[in-house]
């Protein structure tokens, strides 16, 4: 894996895979929902408008001149980051990048394409409130980390988006899309000169000035508990408190952790909720690390009747992880699923782009293999044993429930 700078200080983070017939290149961005003040969800709007129209090509061109190449190309927002992804064949590599360096630099964000993406986005908030467990991990999201950026909204609020006009998102482009805060990974078949030489071209109008520096700071996990009534026929339990960084030295312990608990059909939480009692049809736990905070979250979907008895189990099942540990055979489990389903992720190209590009983009540097497996090797029965008493206390957790029906965690939980 080498590390370039382009003329104007873009990086570039380039892996050779010479046996592939293809590559993926993504272009990452340090603009995200926590960059973006009263401006909630501009981040995931310029992504869209990235794919509506340049001075070169309108949308249809964008899409006819890829498809053309037998070039996919998608893109993504989230907390911390936006994506512009493409995977090619290699022949067709230099003139994919071509298109997608056109439509970050170039685009023309008009405001007719403005007002006529802002509805697109409406019909998508529509959708997420439609889907129980997307609308949930919002609210969850939320409540954990009320008061900071990390509460904001990937996609906004039909307030704060109306609000957003052209002058706003040149604004943005400006202090965000800069050389600083911009990333690129390849990793595939390429020729690397030819690569370089074709993104030197096309970022070359991209600002060397320095971007504006992040400045949240974590707080402690509030405890904001709620119903969120909806005519629906299941209730979707959302359980969340705080997780922990990527650099915190428990970031690898606390995914093992939650695999325990929730990670498989053998886990804790899935073989007492639902194949001992019979009480939901789904249940997991999760945790997801950011810069400098964190989210754990258990999700578990039921019948109303069953809430009460659902939040007993899970609590029962938590403390019982805190009072008895776990056994060597259980975490060795745990962590062989994980080095499998890392390194079959590590087979293909595009997993591999995204890993590099998130990472050196966000954490200032790349994983080997050899680095990953080693850390999820070091982690003991010690350091399970020692989270799952943090996680055992559910005075700090949030609840949100999406339900028929109204329910009272104060008499479910401490």
């Amino acid at each position: 894996m080498k590390i370039q700078k382009l003329a104007n200080g873009v990086t570039v983070i380039l892996e050779d895979l010479s046996y592939a017939p293809s590559a993926s290149l993504g272009v990452w961005v340090r603009a995200g929902a926590v960059d973006e003040g009263g401006d909630a969800g501009i981040s995931h709007l310029i992504e869209h408008m990235m794919f509506k129209g340049t001075k070169k090509r309108n949308y249809r061109q964008i899409s006819e001149d890829l498809e053309k190449l037998g070039t996919a190309v998608n893109a993504f927002t989230t907390k911390e980051a936006t994506c512009y992804y493409i995977k090619s064949l290699s022949s067709n590599l230099n003139a994919s990048i071509e298109v997608i360096t056109d439509m970050i630099t170039k685009s023309l964000y008009q405001k007719t394409e403005l007002k006529k993406e802002k509805d697109v986005i409406y019909e998508e908030m529509k959708m997420i409130e439609d889907v129980p467990d997307d609308y949930g991990s919002d609210l969850i999201q939320e409540a954990i980390f009320s008061g900071t950026p990390l509460a904001n909204r990937i996609i906004g609020t039909p307030e704060s988006v109306g609000g957003i006009m052209r002058d706003d998102i040149v604004e943005f482009l400006k202090k965000r899309y800069t050389a600083s805060d911009i990333v690129v990974a390849c990793s595939g078949k390429f020729n690397e000169e030819e690569v370089l030489e074709t993104l030197n071209k096309g970022f070359s109008g991209i600002s060397k000035e320095a971007s504006v520096k992040r400045s949240y700071k974590a707080l402690p996990p509030s405890r904001i508990r709620r119903t969120v009534r909806k005519e629906i026929e299941q209730t979707h339990l959302f359980l969340g408190t705080k997780g922990v960084s990527f650099t915190d030295k428990d970031v690898f312990a606390l995914n093992l952790y939650s695999s325990i608990l929730g990670g498989g059909m053998s886990s804790r939480l899935f073989m007492a909720l639902r194949e001992e009692l019979g009480l939901v049809y789904t249940v997991y736990a999760t945790d997801t690390p950011y810069v400098n905070d964190g989210q754990f979250t258990v999700y578990a979907g039921m019948s109303d009747e069953n809430l009460e008895e659902a939040v007993g189990a899970i609590k029962t099942e938590l403390i019982k992880l805190a009072e008895e540990g776990t056994t060597a055979e259980e975490l060795s489990k745990v962590k062989e699923q994980y080095k499998a389903s890392y390194v079959f992720r590590r087979e293909n190209n595009s997993s591999r782009m995204f890993a590099a590009g998130r990472n050196t983009l966000l954490l200032g540097r790349t994983f080997t293999e050899e680095e990953i497996l080693l850390m999820v090797d070091a982690v003991t029965t010690e350091d399970i044993m020692r989270l799952a008493a943090n996680y055992a206390d559910f005075s700090h957790y949030s609840a949100i429930a999406i339900s028929s029906c109204d329910h009272d965690f104060d008499s479910m939980l401490p």
